[in-house]
């Protein structure tokens, strides 16, 4: 007997799959400021979420909340301008709804982007991190509940939630195209709010390199479908507590636009050669 989580997947992926019209080979989360990205897709078509029956929509400005289909190279590209939060109301299936569907649609990688605020002192706004590894301790995690086996196994292993291979194209690329590219762990906090000061060194101590409120669960959820995922967070700010003022949303998308050029030309470069 099905779910009610595994029944509203698929009704939203019957709601979308027939305007897919080639089945993609990469997916692809743009985060906070960087849904400009999708610009690069040729031939590129849109599908917003809420034309998407069920579909969780985003509510976060420079979020764009669509889907934007297209062509790199000679790959196919599905990518979500603009992702859903766990803040933002919804629940945990909700968020990763998104994921799910890219994969069940075809899509056997997952590049995850996302703005960050860095933990690490050797970071500075505008800083490229590729995630290495994640902690996702402080947030509810998208495989509770009744396990839908069509998408994976129960108790599925978390040892290399970031592809390893993916990791050595992402740096090879960065070499290449002499873009300086840091390594880090990625942490999700729940949000809206940001971080205090002894959190933030609470996170350092765990080994965190950068914070942010989204991400991990979605690479968790990709990884549960066997999905290989990569990830890259733009440093937009250091955490609380690591600067003499307040942080803001606004901040965080002015750097992003920054190092949006930086950005596209490793990502685009990237999925080309995966």
């Amino acid at each position: 007997m099905s779910t009610a989580i595994e029944i509203a997947l698929h009704e939203a992926l019957n709601s979308i799959k027939e305007r897919v019209v080639d089945t993609p080979d990469v997916a692809l989360v743009l985060g906070s400021g960087l849904g400009a990205f999708a610009e690069q897709l040729e031939d590129a078509y849109e599908i917003p979420y809420s034309e998407i029956k069920g579909f969780p929509v985003s509510t976060v400005t420079g979020h764009a909340g669509k889907y934007v289909i297209g062509k790199l190279g000679n790959k196919c590209v599905i990518a979500m301008q603009g992702r859903v939060h766990y803040y933002e109301g919804y629940s945990m299936d909700q968020v990763v709804m998104p994921i799910r569907i890219m994969k069940l649609l075809g899509a056997g990688i997952l590049v995850l982007t996302n703005a960050a605020g860095g933990i690490s002192y050797d970071f500075n706004p505008g800083t490229l991190m590729m995630i290495t590894d994640q902690i996702a301790s402080f947030v509810p995690s998208p495989l509770i509940g009744p396990n839908i086996d069509s998408l994976g196994k129960r108790f599925p292993d978390m040892s290399h939630i970031y592809d390893i291979k993916l990791q050595e194209v992402l740096k090879e690329v960065a070499k290449q195209c002499d873009i300086d590219l840091k390594q880090g762990v990625y942490l999700q906090t729940t949000g809206p709010n940001y971080e205090s000061p002894t959190e933030v060194k609470m996170y350092r101590l765990l080994g965190a390199d950068a914070v942010g409120m989204s991400t991990a669960c979605e690479a968790m959820a990709a990884n549960h479908m066997g999905m290989r995922v990569a990830g890259v967070s733009v440093i937009t700010n250091l955490a609380c507590g690591m600067m003499d003022k307040p942080l803001n949303h606004e901040e965080v998308k002015e750097t992003a636009d920054k190092v949006s050029k930086q950005f596209t030309i490793l990502i685009k470069e990237f999925i080309k050669a995966i």
